[in-house]
């Protein structure tokens, strides 16, 4: 990634024509042709151009009064151009940033079914876990857990519970039930939010609702101290 930090002026063509007035502005320069323009407040770029698009140099014409520099970023498939005309440039800079990881997202479904498979009391007492992503003919149900007064218990864990986990929880019960190693088997919706027709929908069909606390359930694994 190339920073520059410059007092310049930027113009689009194209569908619409903008115009930036001289000021200093961050000049973002991405390795996938990126270019965008940014100000010291707001994290939202005044004007940019996301690729496929090319940067090429050009020769400041007779009007261009103070320009020590000239850009012009063309976008490859529509035509549009940002003309940039740098009267004085603070900081020009490059860095290899390497590959990024991207944004890993907690309090996923991932994170709700490992830490519901840690603690199991959350659904019911004396329940011990039997697998979890217990594989069945139309998909993994998330956990199967056995319930010491005879049979199991299939859990369906979703963030935010609506009709449609419920319907894909039912046919997991109908598969699992025709085991006799596992019959009787029960259903729980279990999701940090529950609407209210997946409610009435998992209660019509005898299957228990429980709502997650994630926040809760973090603090109990990880032993930190909690306020409230």
């Amino acid at each position: 990634m190339r920073l520059v930090i410059a007092r310049c002026s930027v113009d689009y063509t194209g569908r619409l024509n903008t115009h930036l007035p001289p000021a200093t502005r961050l000049i973002m320069v991405k390795a996938d042709g990126t270019v965008a323009f940014h100000r010291d407040i707001q994290h939202q770029p005044l004007n940019w151009m996301s690729p496929p698009c090319t940067l090429t140099m050009i020769e400041p014409g007779e009007d261009d009064i103070d320009v020590v520099e000239k850009w012009r970023v063309t976008h490859a498939k529509t035509g549009d151009e940002l003309t940039i005309r740098i009267y004085e440039v603070l900081h020009d800079s490059s860095h290899e940033l390497g590959v990024d990881p991207g944004l890993v997202k907690d309090g996923v479904e991932a994170d709700l079914q490992r830490l519901l498979a840690e603690q199991v009391g959350v659904i019911g007492e004396n329940l011990t876990l039997v697998r979890r992503e217990f594989p069945t003919a139309i998909g993994p149900v998330d956990l199967l857990l056995r319930n010491p007064e005879g049979g199991t218990i299939a859990v369906e864990v979703k963030r935010r519970g609506d009709i449609d986990g419920v319907e894909q929880l039912t046919r997991y019960l109908e598969l699992l039930g025709r085991d006799p190693h596992l019959a009787p088997v029960t259903g729980v919706f279990a999701a940090q939010e529950i609407k209210p027709q997946a409610k009435v929908l998992a209660t019509d069909r005898g299957i228990r609702c429980v709502t997650l606390d994630y926040d809760e359930m973090k603090g109990i694994e990880s032993g930190a101290p909690r306020l409230f």
